[in-house]
């Protein structure tokens, strides 16, 4: 385990005061963007909580969103009672960005709690202002003997599986958030904009499954206010307000925060939708992200709809966040023997051979919203993440990762772990060039986990182009099996501060470790 000391959750009381009133201002299901029952007349009020995002040592990013027009202020302390605390004076918040609104954080000290309060103010009066939120988080350490761990997971509200009173919504976050991780790493499909969310939906045993539903989640989303409204339906659960206000996000995308399998250029041929251009709906969909998703890389014109990025975390690791959505190539039978735009982009790939090799962490974790080796098809023909289905020599996407592992091998680059979801069940692949048609790179471990809040899938197949060996997997035997059939999967990595290994647990909802595998630092490959 690592070394870092624990900040228990019961000594967390100004954060969870904090959570509670905002828990209370959302009554369910009240209907989205009504102002708060207990609401000062006149005075702002942040009701869907507060975020913290992509922290580093020194550097945090802090989320709210606001019922009316507000200036946001933010205050930090190192402890709850927030004596000598530093102001940090953020923007006025309008309908404009949906009354959100972030706040950056700089020179903080490394390896510390930070306790942190928001408060939203009139912006005509400054006297006037809300009831503050509050919430915490924990920096990256300076000194590497601290250790760090973290979790991992994706797809949320999906296949028509939403926020269930009946079960206490989404629970599976209050277990991860008594974890007490340094971050939470999201893979993805942190929204389904594509899936509707039904009042209620019979199981196969005549079991009744009942969700809460709003306006925007009653079709797919196609306007910029529709995808809105699928990043507040989330919040409306407290068990996930509660755990943003507590443990801080590394969040990227995948297609279901725009439709189904997307890519860059299709034209939709799906009578759901009246917009049939997938850029403009990803346009719409990407200024909801970046206005409800704390990213660092989504603040200011130059970075404007970047999501790739590295989340530096102090000495023991780097977090290599990958957007294999926004650059990829249209999805097609993958059988051509060159493709320079594959999955990632020739730039974005140029980025992250670049970021690998100047990385001087010990570990490298590079975030993929798609699985490398599971097949994932795409229709009849076609595929929509890397592998095709061919064991044989890389074609189609398989080109780009191929020279990106050639790089790591040849590079010498340390302590490289893919993580992933996506596939809606959790399992850990092990690849080696012994048992691959291509053989020019270093054995590496792949591990996926998900979903947090959606239907369970049965496993997919392997493609041998890299020699991939399913070394353990937990999947449900049928497609789209409901929460209340089958447990959520999340997973948790530790890095051991003294030894510097790197633990990866395999979680179920209920507390069970399904799987674990250790692995040793400073290695090219293992």
């Amino acid at each position: 385990m690592s070394n870092r000391p624990r900040i228990h959750t019961p000594g967390r009381r100004t954060v969870l005061r904090g959570s509670l009133l905002a828990s209370a201002a959302v009554t369910l299901p009240a209907a989205v963007g009504t102002a708060p029952a207990f609401a000062r007349s006149g005075r702002p009020e942040a009701a869907w909580g507060v975020q913290a995002g992509d922290v580093t040592s020194s550097s945090a990013l802090v989320w709210v969103r606001s019922d009316r027009p507000a200036r946001m202020l933010v205050e930090t302390s190192a402890t709850e009672s927030f004596r000598r605390a530093r102001r940090w004076h953020g923007p006025l918040v309008g309908p404009g960005t949906d009354f959100t609104g972030t706040t950056p954080l700089y020179g903080l000290p490394a390896g510390e709690q930070v306790h942190y309060r928001v408060t939203l103010s009139d912006p005509h009066d400054p006297r006037r202002t809300g009831r503050p939120v509050y919430g915490t988080f924990r920096t990256a350490p300076a000194r590497r003997r601290d250790g760090v761990r973290f979790l991992w997971s994706g797809d949320i509200a999906g296949q028509g599986w939403g926020i269930n009173p009946d079960i206490g919504g989404y629970r599976v976050y209050d277990e991860m958030r008594r974890l007490d991780p340094d971050f939470f790493l999201c893979s993805g499909d942190s929204i389904y904009a594509d899936g509707v969310i039904e009042p209620s939906v019979t199981l196969p045993d005549g079991r009744i499954w009942r969700n809460i539903t709003t306006e925007e989640k009653a079709k797919v989303a196609e306007t910029l206010d529709e995808y809105r409204g699928n990043f507040r339906y989330n919040l409306l659960d407290e068990n996930l307000r509660r755990f943003n206000s507590q443990v801080p996000s590394v969040i990227q995308w995948d297609d279901h925060e725009v439709r189904n399998n997307w890519y860059p250029g299709q034209i939709l041929d799906d009578a759901r939708y009246t917009e049939k251009n997938v850029d403009i709906l990803a346009a719409r969909s990407m200024r909801a992200f970046r206005e409800y998703v704390p990213v660092s890389t989504l603040r200011g014109p130059s970075h404007a709809g970047r999501v790739h990025r590295v989340v530096r975390h102090g000495p023991l690791l780097d977090v290599f966040v990958l957007d294999m959505r926004s650059f990829r190539n249209a999805n097609s039978p993958g059988r051509r023997p060159d493709d320079t735009t594959g999955i990632l982009g020739a730039e974005q790939l140029r980025w992250l051979t670049h970021e690998l090799s100047r990385s001087r962490a010990v570990w490298k974790v590079i975030a993929a919203d798609m699985p490398l080796g599971l097949v994932v098809t795409d229709g009849a023909t076609d595929f929509e993440a890397v592998a095709q289905g061919d064991p044989g020599a890389p074609l189609g996407r398989e080109l780009q990762i191929a020279e990106l592992l050639r790089f790591i091998k040849h590079r010498r680059i340390t302590g490289t772990v893919w993580l992933t979801a996506d596939v809606h069940y959790t399992s850990a692949q092990h690849y080696a060039p012994e048992r691959a048609a291509f053989k020019d790179f270093a054995p590496f471990w792949e591990f996926v986990s998900g979903p947090l809040a959606a239907g369970g899938f049965p496993a997919n197949a392997l493609d041998g182009t890299f020699g991939p060996e399913r070394v353990f997997v937990r999947a449900p035997e049928r497609a789209n099996v409901s929460p209340m059939e089958s447990p959520q999967f999340f997973g948790e990595v530790d890095i051991d501060g003294d030894s510097g290994e790197l633990t990866v647990r395999l979680r179920a909802q209920g507390g069970s470790v399904l799987f674990s595998k250790v692995l040793q630092p400073g290695l090219t490959g293992q």
